[in-house]
């Protein structure tokens, strides 16, 4: 088994690090790169987020947690790669393939005629009297968004505009049904609905704008 300096060496220099425009060139999903623990360090790292966002420390306990945070962080930096060969984003096995800064989704369905997942908002999540913060919900929309409208062309997409309709309060630590796919077309255009279910209530609507990228944009 490769050591984590080799294979910290070998991800930094690999030729799947070459990319077009702001893109990869050649998108690699995998289950495999950042090993077996990555899922189960990403989990608790979200576990942390969702505990900060309402701990209530004293002054003790915060400079204890900011002396176990640099710890942490300074063995990260040995680690570090750049964005075309992270773990994130490129973990099909993981909720949200990986990506921390994403509400972690599970991909129930997803093709040409859409996506469909299953979200769920956590406690760090929180907009106020316990329901989701309305610009958390628009990330999870503007995702798996971009998923359908990539899924539809075959190739990469940019929001060219994401419009949200707050249909009803959007609960925390609930599974709830989002779809995604695109209503239409028109050359590099794709006009891409979305909804969120709780259940049988409508919590919100999504229409976007999403624009193929040529070659090398960016």
């Amino acid at each position: 088994m490769t050591g984590a300096s080799e294979q910290a060496q070998s991800v930094q220099t690999d030729d799947a690090a070459q990319h077009t425009g702001g893109f990869r060139a050649s998108f690699d999903v995998t289950t495999e790169r950042g090993g077996q623990s990555y899922g189960e360090m990403v989990e608790q790292v979200r576990t942390f987020m969702d505990k900060v966002r309402y701990a209530s420390p004293t002054p003790d306990l915060a400079d204890e947690v900011i002396d176990d945070l640099k710890k942490l962080n300074a063995k990260l930096d040995t680690m570090l790669v750049d964005e075309w060969t992270s773990p994130s984003g490129t973990r099909i096995d993981l909720p949200s393939r990986g990506n921390i800064t994403l509400p972690p989704y599970e991909i129930l369905d997803g093709g040409p005629e859409g996506v469909e997942a299953t979200v769920t908002f956590r406690r760090f999540h929180l907009g106020g009297n316990g329901v989701a913060h309305g610009g958390h919900v628009a990330i999870a929309f503007d995702d798996l968004g971009g998923m359908a409208a990539a899924l539809k062309l075959g190739g990469v997409a940019r929001t060219g505009y994401l419009t949200v309709h707050y249909r009803s309060l959007t609960p925390l630590e609930t599974p709830l049904a989002i779809r995604t796919w695109v209503e239409r077309f028109e050359g590099r255009k794709y006009f891409v609905r979305g909804t969120l279910y709780d259940g049988d209530r409508l919590c919100a609507e999504m229409e976007a704008l999403f624009i193929a990228l040529k070659p090398g944009q960016a």
